[in-house]
């Protein structure tokens, strides 16, 4: 199991900032690769960005690359997803997830955080 606890979020006006952090708990951290999601209200979850166990392989939705970042730190078992020029479009529950593979499919992930509300707005 792989417990995992996103923290980060809140209320930002358009073209402003956040981070988002996800840490992880439970089975080794570095053996998983790492994805960012996302669900705004009526929508089905979309995928964000995902980052490989090395942090060598990552792959951005094209509604966000330009904009976010994401990395990770192992020797601190957290994923982040920076996140600039934020629009009122980016407004979602986002939530961190694990795979054993690097994928962008929502169905290969294993591993789910609570989500963290991100608000931007206009």
């Amino acid at each position: 199991q792989v417990q995992l606890v996103e923290s980060g979020g809140g209320l930002v006006q358009a073209g402003g900032s956040l981070r988002l952090s996800c840490a992880a708990s439970g089975r080794t951290f570095s053996n998983y690769a790492m994805g960012w999601f996302r669900q705004a209200p009526g929508k089905e979850r979309e995928f964000v960005a995902c980052i490989n166990w090395s942090g060598k392989s990552i792959y951005y939705a094209d509604s966000v690359k330009g904009r976010f970042t994401i990395s990770r730190d192992n020797a601190k078992n957290t994923v982040y997803l920076q996140m600039n020029s934020l629009k009122p479009e980016d407004t979602a529950v986002y939530y961190c997830a694990a795979a054993p593979g690097f994928t962008i499919a929502t169905k290969d992930y294993d591993y789910w955080g609570q989500g963290t509300q991100v608000t931007v707005s206009s």
